[in-house]
């Protein structure tokens, strides 16, 4: 039995082509954080365009720009607004440069704080790492956001931007819902009104497993999106599985998350996908 009304797949509406590829964009540190070594905006801002652009040129079909540099994390309620101003620069200098859908993450966890960012920039979605129950994460125990980021997104006019909702957190432990199976927790995502589920590997950078796939599918109506982990070598299997994917690490150079994109890789990646799974 479904555990909501069926909706249209909002792949299809924000898309419009057969399994998205949709190219991370990790910005460097913004100001306040650990890591922040003093650049202004504008140089941070055009390191994301950079990356924007070369998976656009390469082909890929939709963009997540995400605060990753910002390590370590603090949890949602104590990310200040100095982080919110900055990704919403950063964020509105790609959707003008490039002209692909995109969504946003801010880490960790900010379903609040990224929507105001979507309605702000005209992003499409965000990614929330947390939608539903809670988790032991980096950065302490997590509480799932979609009660408080719903009532919110309702309140600023922004029903328009789409929830991407991972379905079993990677970076931590899932101790507080181990005697719950991951077909459970795809049925919570869906229950709690996400849009697309994401299936994921343990961290960044880490395939998701076959099997995970398969669990989140069997829970949940939902179009589900791999979040982590596919590169050249394994998408083509992986996507017959899933309905689109975010790809980030393994389209940097060296394969390495923080470096920049390198649009050999990206080429090379949409190309093979797109032998087998045409757009």
């Amino acid at each position: 039995m479904p555990v909501a009304p069926h909706r249209p797949s909002p792949l299809d509406a924000i898309f419009k082509v057969n399994k998205p590829l949709i190219g991370n964009v990790h910005c460097a540190p913004l100001p306040g954080t650990p890591r922040y070594k003093g650049e202004p905006m504008a140089a941070i801002a055009e390191r994301a365009i950079q990356d924007a652009q070369a998976y656009a040129a390469g082909g890929m079909n939709g963009l997540l720009i995400e605060n990753h540099g910002d390590i370590p994390f603090l949890p949602p309620g104590e990310i200040g607004p100095e982080i919110v101003a900055a990704m919403s620069v950063v964020v509105k200098a790609v959707a003008e440069a490039v002209d692909l859908p995109f969504g946003l993450d801010l880490l960790a966890n900010d379903a609040i704080g990224a929507l105001a960012i979507a309605k702000a920039t005209g992003a499409r979605f965000i990614r929330v790492n947390q939608w539903v129950n809670a988790y032991v994460a980096n950065e302490g125990l997590v509480q799932g956001e979609s009660g408080r980021a719903l009532r919110y997104r309702r309140m600023i006019g922004a029903d328009d931007v789409a929830i991407f909702a991972d379905v079993h957190v990677k970076h931590g432990a899932h101790a507080i819902v181990g005697d719950r199976g991951v077909a459970e927790l795809a049925r919570d995502t869906e229950f709690y009104d996400a849009d697309v589920a994401i299936a994921t590997g343990n961290r960044t950078g880490d395939s998701v497993p076959a099997e995970e796939i398969r669990d989140v599918r069997s829970g949940t109506s939902l179009p589900v999106i791999a979040g982590s982990g596919l590169a050249k070598d394994n998408a083509v299997s992986l996507l017959t599985d899933l309905d689109g994917a975010i790809i980030g690490s393994s389209l940097k150079h060296d394969g390495v998350w923080w470096n920049q994109v390198d649009p050999a890789r990206v080429d090379a990646f949409v190309a093979e996908v797109r032998r087998h799974h045409p757009a």
